[in-house]
């Protein structure tokens, strides 16, 4: 095929040379001065001219997105080479169906001699070891999955034992110097981390907190870490309402490790895929809290409240906590114009408005400012019977009687930890299992998806009981703090409402339904 190269000085050699991680148990024979003394010295035997060396170090053999590797086929574009001589074939990558595009297409159309010195590889010659250069590349291939699972399973073991491994730390936190996989609080950051949940907690909403933020001029996380922008928008630098809710929702912030949101297609691929909230691997209290868990519990709560609503326009006390009694939809807020250039703001059912001619549900139309005002009314009222103990000393035995059936919710919820915690040993046994060769992939698929199912069903029912749990003794508040803070400052403080508020319904009629958060305060009603 090169017999018009009669001379091996008509050659201009290309020496590459990879090391990457993967090649640590090897590093004596596979390093980069080991490899790089093989090919000077081979090409000096066989009176090889060479170009240039080509050396990636650091970069994985199932990658090919290399920057060594890219830089020797533009010369071969640019016909400044004609022969690339590797140790072996690994060198030249791992992956078999690249490796045999460069082998079997890409190089001989270019018209370039392949050598692998170790493989006895050489295209520039009729031999048989040329036939099986496909395994070759297959076994490496394999070699490269292999090495990629045991990776996996490091990384997964780091994980579960609270370990953190990404590369960059959490915004208020850094990696620490002296103990590695620990993080410590970056004093800076989190000083931005404290502020914005200290807003939070005020009733900013995510979007506020980002715009007083952007005009304060401080760093986004991204600029913050020096992170490179691959295309700059006219937002670039600014903060975003998605980036604050990010954070105010990031359970890293009260000391508890969250990893394992993301993972990659497979091992030849670097796209990344969302991984569902549930099967997150959270290990708690493994760092310094920059957030106290109640304050947390709060933002989390007024966050929520704001779900269900769609406008960003109009802001008022209610906001995300009222619905339609038929149709279980929030209300909407339209602005209308009154007398005298006046405006206000009505409630009226959203599915009304989308489905008017249909007849769906019926307008429920109502000033914003007169609702509130009976919520607020009611409220004050409750909160003064409840402050009154002889009146509440009547529904005492019966809140005696719910309270009884608390001691068995915390039962359920000790016995249904414990069964998650075994189902999910058991799936990472299961695993090791796979790795060892011990349990084939029909198998594994089958019992893992089994176990998976069951713990998922057991998750639910730990959520709906810590729930019920949460209901009867609301922990991240104080029922009788909560109704003395009320009276003072109900109308202008949501996190207040939010706290003793689960939602609040209004009928077609106008009657309006509070849904507390507290068992006692609904017995008041």
């Amino acid at each position: 095929m090169y017999a018009q190269l009669s001379k091996p000085t008509e050659y201009r050699a290309a020496l590459y040379i990879r090391l990457s991680k993967e090649d640590d148990n090897d590093k004596e024979s596979e390093s980069i001065a080991n490899q790089r003394s093989i090919l000077r010295e081979f090409s000096k035997k066989n009176n090889f001219a060479v170009y240039g060396e080509y050396t990636d170090d650091g970069y994985s053999g199932g990658n090919y997105d290399r920057p060594a590797f890219k830089r020797m086929i533009e010369d071969i574009e640019a016909k400044k080479l004609n022969m690339v001589i590797t140790k072996d074939m690994s060198r030249l990558g791992r992956d078999y169906i690249q490796t045999g595009y460069y082998m079997e297409k890409y190089f001989p159309e270019k018209q370039v001699r392949y050598i692998s010195i170790l493989d006895g590889v050489d295209t520039g010659i009729d031999s048989s070891i040329n036939d099986i250069t496909p395994f070759k590349a297959i076994f490496n291939d394999l070699y490269a999955k292999d090495i990629s699972k045991k990776i996996k399973a490091v990384k997964h073991d780091k994980q579960r034992r609270g370990l953190f491994i990404g590369p960059k730390a959490a915004y208020g936190y850094k990696i620490s110097q002296e103990h590695k996989n620990t993080l410590v609080i970056d004093e800076e950051a989190a000083e931005v981390v404290r502020l914005m949940f200290k807003m939070a907690v005020s009733g900013k909403s995510c979007r506020e907190i980002a715009i007083i933020l952007s005009e304060r001029g401080i760093p986004t996380p991204a600029v913050y870490a020096n992170l490179s922008v691959p295309k700059k928008g006219p937002y670039s630098g600014l903060w975003s309402s998605e980036g604050v809710t990010n954070i105010l929702r990031n359970q890293m912030y009260i000391g508890n490790m969250v990893q394992g949101r993301t993972k990659k297609v497979n091992y030849k691929s670097k796209k990344s895929i969302k991984i569902p909230k549930d099967q997150w691997i959270i290990v708690e209290n493994t760092h310094t809290a920059i957030i106290e868990k109640a304050d947390f519990e709060k933002v989390q709560l007024l966050i929520d409240s704001r779900k269900h609503t769609r406008s960003r326009t109009h802001d008022y006390l209610l906001k995300g906590l009222i619905f339609c009694k038929e149709c279980g939809y929030p209300l909407s807020v339209i602005n209308r114009k009154l007398s005298k250039n006046r405006v206000a703001l009505y409630f009226v059912c959203r599915t009304y408005q989308r489905y008017t001619k249909s007849g769906v549900c019926t307008c429920h139309c109502i000033r914003v400012e007169t609702v509130t005002n009976a919520v607020l009314d009611s409220i004050k009222e409750l909160c003064r019977k409840y402050i009154d103990r002889q009146e509440f000393s009547g529904i005492l035995e019966t809140v005696i009687e719910e309270s009884n059936n608390k001691s068995t919710k915390e039962t359920d919820v000790q016995e249904l930890s414990v069964r998650i915690a075994n189902i999910t040993e058991n799936m990472d046994k299961l695993y090791s299992d796979k790795l060892s060769g011990a349990l084939d992939d029909v198998d594994f698929q089958r019992f893992y998806t089994k176990l998976r199912k069951e713990r998922a069903l057991l998750q639910e029912r730990l959520i709906y009981l810590e729930s019920l749990k949460a209901a009867d003794s609301q922990t991240i508040y104080n029922i009788d703090e909560l109704i003395e803070r009320f009276t003072q400052s109900a109308d202008t403080n949501r996190e207040l409402l939010c706290a003793l508020i689960k939602k609040i319904e209004m009928t077609a009629d106008k009657h309006i339904h509070i849904h507390f958060r507290f068992r006692k305060l609904e017995y008041l009603q």
